[in-house]
């Protein structure tokens, strides 16, 4: 939570074209998708992490380091 109400505006300014859903749920683990060409897919836990971790873990996975 504290990721997107830090970090949100500064990403979509940034990426003004990268598709972002957020959802709220109840004892459901955060985690990070992402879609790449050639039907290519990562996930990414982002339990318990920081603002500024789960920064760098979206940085890895829009660079293609994830």
């Amino acid at each position: 939570m504290n990721f997107i109400l830090q970090q949100y505006v500064e990403l979509k300014k940034a990426h003004p074209d990268l598709p972002i859903l957020i959802r709220e749920c109840s004892e459901v683990h955060p985690k990070l998708w992402a879609r790449y060409a050639f039907g290519q897919e990562k996930t990414v836990s982002l339990n318990n992490l920081s603002a500024d971790e789960v920064r760098r873990a979206m940085e890895n996975v829009l660079s293609g380091k994830a």
